[in-house]
């Protein structure tokens, strides 16, 4: 008896590039790494990103067969030769519009194989399914059933239908209320361009509600642009605008310290943000709070634990300690201010001695600040909030017996200019109010080191006009007692300060 040998599978000849290699049918991937190279030239596909994700380059081959004027193609007919089931629900979709989500073309492709014995071919026949003829010639397309699973939360069936009917229509209106459950849909489905749609909403529509929700996504889908504008917007509205709001207590506390960290956050004074911040420890700990308390109720809070450690000590501080430590308390130089500090028991005694100890030094040093080196992470910053309604705006700054008054003005309609001047005691609008609760410094002259930034939107995007560093001595007449001018479109401005 002869034994015959085993059926081998029979090799076919593809050619791919400018080689003809040999294949075995149906398995792209036979560990032939020069023919894969060879094919990812021809379709045009980053070799690397096929070693990672083989399915993209069925999607690709088949695409190859599809005419780009498919999927802009209106549906001549309302019968669908897709069936997706998702979401416990199916969905009737049309051959051309799917294939605008990579999701559902892998899905599609991947079902193609499995039924057919020549996807290609099946292809091909499904697309002259769709091209127009007559009606006694059209013969009904087989329906092709793919089912896809979803496990994120924000998908909702809404949302899903919502980005289904994208595919169909590009300028579905979508509102504030449903654009996060619309982006985790689009990223589902690998939808690119109704994710970056969702994202350019999403950047365009930041507010203290929705901020949190909007850098939590940005962060689970890995979308930076997104991500950075949430953090610009927080640098410009921790302070005035989420410090006077409920909605602070969702911010993360990731997002917290990159803000408290950047260069570029704005605060009226170093003792204005130091009260947001501990406004935002008040409402972690009391989250059935529905209101902004008054700072009263926030001290007797802190003041209500035992004397015998600060808080930052305590156990439920420790992980808030590396907040704080992004806050300068030598720019906190009112002794009420301070007093208060003490009183509250918050930060670590050796916190309160070393800023005790760096206003001691400067008032004997007649204001000097020595223990200031680095203009961009120790500077003193002062905010002034000019909004487009005022012609004028300014305000007074006091440090180490030393008065300025911080001005900005408006020169038309998108033009703005901000400086400081140095200003006698005397000149105050209340000075028996200022010799009582500071010292008072006659030195004739005052030497600063400085910055003037401004910040605006411009475009939906935060643009910063800044000065470089600058040195000069401010005397107390002119024109020694003014600063150099910052000219900038509009916005808000904010000023480093250091001797």
């Amino acid at each position: 008896m002869k034994m015959l040998k085993p059926h081998r599978p029979r090799l076919e000849r593809r050619v791919v590039g400018s080689t003809n290699r040999w294949r075995l049918p149906r398995e792209p991937f036979s560990g032939d790494l020069l023919a894969l190279s060879q094919m990812c030239k021809a379709v045009s596909i980053d070799f690397d990103e096929v070693l990672k994700n083989p399915d993209r380059l069925c999607v690709s081959q088949i695409q190859k067969y599809f005419p780009g004027n498919m999927k802009k193609k209106a549906i001549q007919s309302g019968e669908a030769d897709v069936i997706l089931e998702c979401l416990g629900f199916t969905w009737e979709l049309h051959q051309p519009q799917l294939f605008q989500s990579d999701t559902l073309a892998k899905l599609y492709v991947m079902a193609l194989a499995r039924d057919s014995a020549n996807p290609e071919k099946e292809l091909q026949k499904l697309l002259r399914a769709q091209l127009p003829r007559k009606t006694k010639e059209q013969h009904p397309a087989k329906k092709m059933i793919i089912s896809l699973k979803i496990n994120d939360p924000l998908v909702t069936k809404a949302a899903f239908a919502t980005a289904l009917k994208n595919l169909y229509m590009h300028e579905v209106t979508l509102s504030a209320d449903d654009v996060l459950g619309v982006l985790a849909a689009a990223h589902v489905l690998q939808f690119r361009s109704l994710f970056q749609r969702c994202v350019t909403m999403m950047m365009n529509g930041l507010t203290p509600s929705t901020i949190k929700n909007f850098y939590v996504a940005g962060c689970k889908y890995k979308e930076e642009l997104l991500t950075t504008a949430c953090e610009r917007w927080m640098e410009m509205n921790l302070v005035p605008l989420m410090g006077t709001q409920i909605h602070l207590r969702k911010i993360p506390q990731e997002l917290l310290h990159k803000v408290l960290r950047s260069p570029r956050l704005f605060t009226f004074s170093e003792f204005h943000l130091l009260k947001t911040l501990l406004l935002w420890v008040y409402l972690q700990l009391n989250n059935k709070t529905q209101t902004i308390p008054t700072y009263e109720t926030v001290l007797a809070f802190f003041r209500s634990f035992p004397e015998k450690c600060s808080f930052l000590d305590r156990d439920v501080g420790q992980n808030l300690m590396q907040l704080f430590l992004c806050l300068r308390l030598h720019g906190i130089t009112k002794g009420k201010d301070l007093e208060e500090l003490r009183r509250i028991n918050f930060f670590p005694e050796s916190w309160l001695l070393r800023a005790t100890a760096y206003h001691y030094h400067a008032l004997e040093s007649g204001g000097d600040m020595a223990h200031v080196n680095n203009l961009s992470t120790q500077a003193v910053r002062f905010g002034l909030l000019f909004t487009q309604e005022y012609t004028t705006h300014s305000k007074m700054i006091a440090i180490y017996g030393f008065f300025f008054e911080i001005k900005g003005i408006k020169h038309g309609t998108t033009s703005y200019s901000f400086h400081m001047q140095r200003i006698r005691h005397t000149d105050l609008e209340f000075p028996s109010l200022v010799c009582e609760h500071g010292p008072i410094s006659l030195r004739a002259e005052r030497l600063v080191t400085y910055e003037i930034r401004a910040q605006t939107p411009v475009g939906g995007k935060w643009q910063e006009f800044r000065t470089n560093q600058i040195t000069q001595k401010f005397g107390l007449g002119k024109p020694s007692c003014k600063s150099h001018f910052s000219e900038e479109p509009m916005g808000f401005s904010f000023f480093h300060w250091s001797t």
